[in-house]
């Protein structure tokens, strides 16, 4: 289905043939002058250099041949613009093959990519905090977003697993409990099934550990002997490194689960280290590995560069690997298991140049097709009040299960206080305006922005937030129950200004959800419903939907909001959250 912008400059570019003028002068655009007209045409002005005519009679004899049944009205303005108002019936015939469409009128994918989204990132026996709201809350967005134009998506958490944190845990744990069979070289198994930590006990061992070996050379000499001898598969350490991981997992699903975010994919960087030897060797044939003093590393400035490109480091020279290669090799992996069309990176943008680095890499060694696209969607940071990184009031580092909690617990008093709903359904109302609170508030802001975390604006239930959203959606829903059967009633002409707006509004839905396709914006969802949701709620106090007398009329009014709600329920779900039934 045409956009509504691509209609009507095709009657336009028609208009400017049958005057005698070039086709291509007839792009329209929405007005920027909304209290003159709903959509302008300035080709007359650019006509005029061509034609050596006076822009304003350009547009005169383009607005004559312009067919009045598709058109309220068709205006020319000083210097040569062209000011139109479309007619009732066309935006009835647009809404309703819109309404009739299950994409509303979105184009689809002529051929469906596979794409692989990458936007988890946790490391395991570390608690999720806050630096993985964003990556966790835009990425789940734009798997949907690529989902619903038809493409094939796996969310890949791309848990890091592997690595010097494994050998810190060892050891912190080593030196707590030294009597562990793990520890012992000739023990020769089975070992226990349960672990010998929770993840409280985890989550000190960590940071204790972490911290003793910035300042005792000999611990952080135990923990990187520790990671070798894990990495090459002494069992003692492979049996820890299992429970570690399984004690982390349900901690880390508990939380992506309350965010209501969910992956396909739970391979980690232990999943990528089997391609790393046969990476490493072909990219040393082909002589795009080198090395420098003692370390193995892949250059990959190229001539042009503005800035100085450092090469990616493969290994360093005591043996150890790095995200590069790890990174590298999962981009292996992921060719072999998935053959990707594309693959999205989400992290935040101080990453940018290590993600130029891999992907230079990964194009020269031939790890990816030529075709294939690799993109990474660097995201700001959120901040406090105070415009510096969000912290707790303690000035360490909040948990992602803190700060859910945290506005749970503040939008779970509103709904008490205001008696929204019953006694029964207070939880679940709660979780989803505080999901959309949350979720909302971060994705309004352009994913490459800083933005300030502020809980009273977020869950107000009035202005450009969440709740407000999912307020109208109720309200309409409420309507609807009351009025009955609703769904096979046709959308009409407008029948007011107000009508008329809400359905230009509708209309505006396609540009919004391509530009966040095309773009990574989920940000034009949220500034495309949140107009959306104004325009409805102008209709509601202007129009007596439920006490109007002409039932013709009536059926109008339900048709059309029917519409609205279905598609500002289909931008929330692509967002990540939805509406309760009350509110």
């Amino acid at each position: 289905m045409e956009k509504i912008l691509n209609l009507i400059s095709a009657k336009m570019a028609d208009a400017f043939e049958a005057a005698g003028f070039d086709r291509s002068y007839g792009r329209v655009t929405v007005s920027n002058r909304p209290d003159l007209c709903e959509y302008q045409c300035n080709g007359a002005l650019a006509a005029a250099k061509a034609y050596h005519k006076a822009p304003i009679q350009i547009a005169q004899a383009v607005a004559e041949q312009l067919h009045h049944e598709d058109f309220e009205s068709v205006a020319t303005a000083m210097p040569g613009f062209i000011n139109l108002r479309v007619s009732g019936s066309f935006l009835q015939a647009y809404l309703s093959a819109m309404r009739h469409d299950p994409y509303f009128g979105v184009e689809q994918e002529p051929v469906p990519k596979t794409i692989v989204v990458d936007y988890g990132g946790p490391n395991v026996a570390k608690p999720l905090h806050i630096g993985h709201l964003r990556s966790a809350i835009i990425g789940e967005s734009m798997k949907r977003i690529y989902k619903f134009f038809g493409n094939h998506t796996i969310g890949d958490v791309h848990l890091g697993d592997w690595g010097l944190q494994m050998g810190l845990i060892i050891a912190g744990l080593q030196d707590r409990q030294p009597e562990l069979c793990y520890f012992d070289g000739s023990f020769t198994g089975p070992y226990p099934e349960e672990a010998p930590f929770t993840m409280t006990e985890l989550e000190t061992i960590y940071p204790a550990a972490s911290a003793r070996s910035k300042e005792d050379p000999a611990f952080a000499q135990r923990a990187h002997e520790a990671t070798f001898a894990l990495q090459e598969g002494r069992p003692g350490y492979r049996a820890l490194w299992k429970h570690i991981m399984a004690v982390s997992l349900a901690d880390i699903r508990k939380n992506y689960d309350n965010l209501d975010v969910h992956f396909e994919s739970w391979l980690g960087e232990s999943d990528a280290q089997p391609d790393i030897p046969p990476m490493l060797e072909q990219m040393q044939a082909k002589g795009l590995a080198v090395e420098s003093d003692g370390a193995l590393i892949f250059p990959v400035a190229e001539e042009g560069d503005k800035k100085e490109m450092p090469p990616c480091i493969l290994v360093k020279s005591d043996g150890a690997t790095l995200y590069d290669t790890t990174d590298l090799a999962t981009l292996v992996q992921r060719e072999r298991d998935f053959h990707p069309d594309k693959v999205l990176y989400l992290a935040d943008k101080r990453q940018s140049l290590h993600f130029e680095q891999v992907f230079r890499a990964a194009r020269k060694a031939g790890i990816v097709r030529p075709e294939t696209e690799l993109e990474f969607l660097g995201f700001g940071t959120m901040n406090g009040k105070d415009g510096k990184p969000f912290k707790t009031r303690s000035g360490g580092v909040m948990r992602l299960e803190q700060l859910i909690g945290d506005i749970t617990e503040f939008v779970r008093k509103k709904v008490v206080e205001n008696q929204i709903v019953e006694a029964d359904q207070v939880e679940e109302t709660t979780r989803r305006i505080a999901m959309a609170a949350l979720k909302y508030g971060d994705l309004s802001n352009q994913p490459t922005k800083d933005y300030i975390f502020d809980m009273d604006r977020f869950a107000a239930f009035e202005g450009n937030t969440g709740p407000y959203i999912l307020y109208t959606v109720v309200r309409i829903k409420s309507i609807l129950a009351r009025y009955g059967s609703w769904q096979h009633l046709e959308i009409q002409a407008p029948a007011s200004a107000a009508q008329k707006d809400l359905m230009l509004a509708v209309t505006k839905l396609a540009p919004a959800l391509e530009g966040a396709y095309r773009d990574s914006a989920p940000n034009l969802i949220c500034s495309y419903i949140y107009e959306l949701a104004g325009a409805v709620n102008a209709f509601y106090h202007e129009t007596r939907i439920l006490t109007e007398a002409d039932p013709n009329l009536q059926a109008g009014y339900i048709a059309l909001i029917g519409l609205a709600k279905d598609i500002l329920e289909q931008c929330i779900y692509l967002l990540g959250f939805q509406a309760p039934e009350k509110m």
